[in-house]
């Protein structure tokens, strides 16, 4: 019986999406850092919310870029595992976003050019989790 062969794009993207989310760790670590110093240098409306992000929502921005981050490397390593932990890491994302665009106001913290990020980021963890299904129905993912 022969193996199913993944598509030659699938680890270059697989790769792209890893660096994707190696940076969104950084991002992750950059704000858990965010000195004081720092934080005053934002206008008055971006330190009110930075200082008080609920833990929910710290915790629902580690799963999202933790699990992106392994998601992308059982995708990597051919593995169906990608399914569940793309899924948990959407759903994160999600619940982060509930907490940007409903909870704060982000539009209204940040300006219409707020939304351009997050939406680039749930569309890229829908076409992750999108490929990792159609990889285990193809047999490229076991």
């Amino acid at each position: 019986m022969s193996e199913i062969t993944a598509p030659n794009w699938l680890k270059p993207l697989a790769w792209a999406a890893l660096i994707w989310n190696l940076l969104g760790v950084i991002a992750f670590v950059m704000q858990l850092l965010l000195t004081p110093e720092a934080m005053s240098e934002l206008p008055i409306e971006q330190q009110t919310a930075y200082a008080n992000i609920p833990l929910w929502s710290t915790i629902a921005f580690a799963i999202a870029v933790f699990g992106g981050t392994l998601g992308c490397v059982f995708l990597l390593t051919k593995q169906a595992l990608a399914i569940p932990t793309f899924s948990l890491s959407l759903g994160a994302i999600l619940l982060q976003q509930y907490y940007n665009f409903i909870v704060i106001n982000s539009v209204k913290l940040l300006g219409a050019s707020s939304v351009l990020m997050p939406l680039l980021v749930v569309a890229i963890a829908l076409l992750l989790l999108y490929i990792s299904i159609k990889g285990k129905q193809a047999g490229w993912l076991n």
